[in-house]
């Protein structure tokens, strides 16, 4: 219950804040850096972090665990320590800043170079005005990118170090320190520096931007590709591209035409050129070591210029020993192996030069019984993943393959795998479908409508990434994704984000809360003769049923039906049924409430043993959604995931007693807020008191 509030109030706080928004980043674990660097300066003493302290359980797990070889010796010093005058950044941040150490972290150290390319992204990420004379108080602060939120992240300058070296990255001249920083404020957010080992580059992009990556294997590249990079440069898009290599010995290997192995370049530019009458598709590529280039056809001064005129020549400025050169598309695709576009939010861009693209992200959660209901093979679970809404209706301008349609990028990402590695746990295997659904976007679709279906699109594999990412074209109309792991029963936290390149509406799936139940009023006259003198035999002198006597009855009659399984109906249960039927006062049922009840129960038992589909005498918790729909309870997928929580056993199956339980206190709940909300606002204000005595009743 706890942390249901916890999550609610941070929503609450993103709602009316922007708290996680670029602008507004949120303090990682409530640490302030301004008021923490205040405290240590007046104190006179550096700081020391207690939420990752300079200790074995900061480097690792396993490799880098207490007992492991690699960790002998280390120590964990202050750049004070370890040369005569530290500094944070000298004359701006270079590539040459960036030199692995003994951590497998180099795809992090690629993303890492990749800032130094664009002043405005990494100010954004290495906030400006930080060193080590003015204010110095042994704490930098840097803000990242986790999972659809932008927070702020506070270290101390202590790092590890051996035999009076850093550990993990450095900068080639020794005396630079903010890589080593940003390194370990990344280490901090994944819980260790062990976490950070393997990893694709497109997962630093997208942590330190914002952003959403898409990958291209260009011996697989697909047609239209060119013009996928030329827009996406037009929206402001980071491209990145390398060659493989297929050895460690191949690491920054120069091939003849001078082109580095194992190396991240970038994407500066894509145009057409008529050569000779013909036209040419060119990119012009920027090695970040800022020299060595390309030498083949199109290289600076190459002879190809010679067929292209002057004018156009001059347009691309072609020559310079900058580290930036033009290629051929073809050679391009010949050349290089792979391309990573990482493609930016609309407030990550400040420039208008630039067109945004439309962004939608949304939280969800597979929860083991409730909303983990895996792939399309598993249908009797499928339905009740989470479910999302997209509405396309302006086709593209400019399409890239020359045809109609609406592109949208979806990925579908799940959270905290690197912190989860410590406890043995594997990244889920996740993907998508996309079905075309016209209708309200205020449902969850059912059987009724997905197994009835084939998807349009869905993600090209189900994989055990970080996030799998997808480009399609569709049709202008009303779509729903449904993102799922593979398997059901699988637990998980994820992001599903879609960027579209016209406007386009998108939202959740789900039902908006409310509850319509109809029941006839029962008068004096309305109870069969055979019941009241049922009710007389059962209820004892004073002609009413107690707590106590109701318990006794209710499991007295349930346990005559070997169609029922039931673990005995709680005194709580029998509490809360007199709660919401009892007219007079009397913490007791009359005849007519207890009639009342007793046609309640008899629906209860109709539904239920509709949906026990294997004759267990129990039922699925995964059939949830349907039954609270039948008894006229519409909830959404919290609601669902709480219910299920509270409600079904270890093997997720809900028992008679137990789903009597949920439906009365649902409807009870409903009864109390309605009594509350008296002006029909849907929301309620209670004081400290009020609360209590709800929340024990």
């Amino acid at each position: 219950m706890a942390n249901t509030a916890a999550e609610l109030a941070r929503r609450k706080a993103r709602e009316e804040d922007g708290a996680g928004s670029t602008a507004n980043a949120i303090p990682f674990n409530q640490q302030d850096f301004e008021q923490l660097r205040c405290e240590s300066l007046q104190s006179g003493s550096l700081y020391c972090d207690p939420t990752f302290p300079a200790d074995w359980d900061s480097l690792g797990y396993n490799q880098l665990g207490r007992y492991s070889s690699k960790t002998i010796g280390v120590e964990w010093k202050r750049p004070t320590e370890l040369c005569s005058d530290p500094q944070f950044i000298i004359d701006g941040a270079k590539r040459t800043d960036i030199c692995q150490g003994v951590l497998g972290d180099c795809w992090l150290l690629a993303a890492i170079a990749s800032l130094t390319l664009d002043p405005q992204i990494l100010n954004r990420v290495v906030p400006p005005g930080q060193s080590f004379s003015s204010q110095y108080a042994g704490i930098f602060h840097f803000q990242l990118w986790q999972y659809g939120e932008w927070v702020d992240v506070v270290v101390d300058d202590r790092l590890p170090t051996k035999d009076g070296k850093l550990l993990f990255v450095h900068s080639a001249e020794g005396g630079e320190f903010w890589s080593a920083l940003l390194e370990k404020a990344y280490a901090k957010v994944n819980s260790s520096y062990e976490a950070l080992t393997g990893g694709s580059s497109i997962e630093g992009f997208e942590d330190f931007t914002g952003g959403i990556a898409e990958s291209y294997d260009l011996k697989e590249a697909p047609p239209f590709l060119f013009n996928i990079i030329r827009k996406a440069l037009k929206l402001g898009s980071l491209i990145g591209c390398s060659i493989n290599i297929t050895s460690s010995y191949d690491t920054e290997a120069i091939t003849g035409q001078k082109l580095v192995k194992g190396h991240a370049y970038s994407i500066t530019a894509a145009q057409q050129v008529q050569h000779r009458g013909s036209p040419v598709d060119l990119l012009r590529i920027r090695n970040p070591w800022g020299q060595v280039e390309w030498t083949g056809a199109w290289s600076d001064d190459s002879k190809e210029w010679d067929g292209v005129q002057s004018e156009e020549r001059r347009k691309l400025d072609h020559s310079a020993d900058d580290g930036e050169f033009w290629m051929s598309y073809t050679d391009f695709l010949r050349q290089f192996s792979r391309l990573d576009i990482c493609n930016l939010t609309p407030d990550t861009l400040s420039s208008d030069e630039v067109g945004h693209w439309n962004h939608g992200e949304f939280e969800g959660v597979w929860r083991v019984g409730s909303t983990a209901g895996g792939c399309r093979n598993y249908p009797a679970t499928f339905c009740s993943n989470p479910q999302f809404f997209i509405r396309l209706e302006d086709v593209d301008d400019d399409p890239h393959d020359g045809e109609d349609g609406c592109t949208a990028l979806i990925g579908l990402m799940q959270k905290d795998a690197r912190r989860e590695r410590r406890f043995g746990r594997d990244l889920n295997t996740i993907g998508f479908a996309i079905y075309e659904y016209k209708g309200r976007s205020n449902v969850h679709l059912g059987p009724d409508v997905l197994l009835r279906r084939t998807a349009v699109a869905r993600s090209q594999n189900f994989i055990n990434l970080r996030e799998v990412c997808d480009r399609f074209k569709l049709p202008p109309g009303e779509y729903t994704i449904v993102p799922s792991t593979f398997e059901p029963h699988r637990k998980g936290s994820f992001i599903l984000r879609v960027f579209t390149e016209k406007q386009a509406h998108s939202s959740p799936m789900e039902e908006d809360v409310n509850v319509d139940i109809q029941e006839p009023d029962v008068g004096q006259n309305d109870v069969d003769p055979h019941f009241k003198r049922l009710f007389v035999q059962i209820s004892g002198n004073d002609s009413e049923i107690s707590a106590l006597e109701l318990q006794q009855i209710l499991d007295k009659v349930v346990a005559q039906r070997s169609d029922l399984q039931t673990d005995g109906f709680s005194l709580q249960t029998c509490r809360n049924i007199i709660s919401l039927l009892d007219m007079d006062g009397s913490s007791k049922l009359g005849l007519q409430e207890f009639h009342r009840l007793w046609m309640k129960i008899q629906k209860y038992l109709e539904i239920f043993k509709s949906h026990d589909s294997d004759g267990s005498g129990t039922m699925s918790s995964h059939e949830m959604r349907a039954v609270l729909a039948e008894a006229g309870f519409q909830v959404n997928s919290a609601v669902i995931r709480e219910i299920v929580g509270r409600y079904a056993d270890t093997s997720y199956a809900i028992d008679f007693d137990c789903f009597v339980g949920c439906l009365i206190r649902l409807e009870m709940l409903f009864k109390m807020f309605r009594t509350l909300d008296k002006k029909n606002q849907g929301k309620i204000q209670l004081d400290l008191q009020q609360w209590l005595c709800l929340a024990i009743n």
